[in-house]
Parts: C-alpha cells; structure tokens; sequence
C-alpha cells in the first residue's frame, strides 16, 4: 500500500505530525473548531490525503498547512515535518502576529519582584477604596 491508497484519521495525522502532544488533544482540538479544511469545519474521523489544505490554530498561533505525507506514527520532530509543509504567507503571517505580540507585552507594566508586604496592603487598601 503507497501513500496515495493509504488512508490516516485526521486526529492522528495532527498527532504524528506534532502539533498536538496527544490524540485526545488533537481530536478536541478538531471538534471544537480549531482544524478547517477549506475554510469548513471537519471531524477528527476525516481521512487525509496528501495535496489537503488545513488551517490549525494553536493557541495564538495560526497555521496553514499542505499535507505532504502520510503517518500514523509519531516520530521524531525531524521526521514529522516531513509529513506537511507551511504556507509562505502563514509562515509571514505567524511572524508579524508574533511582533505584535512582542511589542504589547513590552508596553506593559512589568515591576522587577514580587510586591513585598507593605506594598500589598497598599493595593488591598486601593481596591477597598475603589
């Protein structure tokens, strides 16, 4: 049986290709609107093949992937990115989302250490106030 005959859920193609750390997590994911083929919703029972387009998100993360092998093993990571290849512009995408990111957490308030003692009765203080 070749790639092309064989046929692979999509929980477990997700799981293999590592972008889940376990099926249940992958097949979650798929149900609960995380996966699209085609801009559609799917089931994690859907077969792949090879030339699909999926979008995953995971987390902040956006990616737009082409299904380029077939595995229902988990391998090593080398080995798991051989069975897809990203879009050039998720992989531009994914990097700009990544600055904005970056940029907002830096224009956030961020103190040195911990509020000691007095500084927590102040902010009890404050808030019973407000």
């Amino acid at each position: 049986m070749n790639d092309g005959e064989k046929k692979v859920r999509l929980d477990k193609w997700l799981w293999a290709a590592r972008f889940y750390k376990t099926r249940a997590l992958a097949s979650g994911a798929v149900t609960g609107g995380k996966v699209h083929l085609a801009g559609q919703r799917i089931k994690p029972s859907r077969s792949v093949k090879i030339g699909d387009c999926f979008e995953v998100q995971r987390g902040y993360e956006r990616y737009e992937i082409i299904v380029t092998g077939l595995s229902e093993r988990r391998g090593s990571a080398c080995a798991a990115q051989v069975l897809y290849r990203e879009t050039e512009t998720s992989i531009e995408k994914r990097g700009t989302e990544a600055e904005k990111r970056k940029l907002a957490m830096m224009q956030r308030p961020h103190s040195a250490s911990r509020p000691d003692k007095k500084q927590r009765r102040q902010i009890r203080q404050f808030n019973r106030k407000s």
